[in-house]
C-alpha cells in the first residue's frame, strides 16, 4: 500500500503521462531558451558591437566566443548568468503572469 498523500504510479497512469509530458515540455523549452543564450545571443552582441564600435579586440568572433566559453567553463557567475537570462526571464514572465492570475481572482 502506497502513501496516500502521494499515490502510485502504478495506479494513476494519467498522472504519469501528464507528469512526463510537462517534464519534456519544460526541458525542450530550457534547450531551446540555452540555445539562444549560449548561440545566438553572443552571435548577435558580437556582430552589433562589431558594427556599433569597431572591431573586436581579440582575433575576431571565434576569440569572442572562445573567451565567453572559458569564463563559462570556469563558472564565473556573470557568464553563467547572461548564458541562462534567456530562461530566466521566461520564468520570470511567468511567474509575474502567475501572480496577475491570482490577484485577480483574490480581487473579485
Amino acid at each position: 500500500m502506497g502513501n496516500d498523500i502521494i499515490p502510485d504510479l502504478e495506479i494513476c497512469p494519467l498522472v504519469h503521462s501528464v507528469l512526463r509530458q510537462k517534464l519534456t515540455k519544460e526541458a525542450a523549452l530550457f534547450v531551446g531558451l540555452l540555445f539562444v543564450g549560449f548561440v545566438l545571443m553572443p552571435l548577435s552582441i558580437y556582430l552589433v558591437g562589431q558594427n556599433l564600435f569597431g572591431a573586436y579586440g581579440g582575433q575576431g568572433y571565434d576569440d569572442f566566443f572562445g573567451t565567453l566559453s572559458a569564463k563559462i567553463r570556469a563558472g564565473e557567475t556573470v557568464a553563467w548568468l547572461f548564458v541562462l537570462s534567456p530562461y530566466l526571464l521566461w520564468q520570470t514572465l511567468r511567474l509575474t503572469a502567475f501572480g496577475w492570475r491570482l490577484a485577480s481572482k483574490s480581487g473579485r
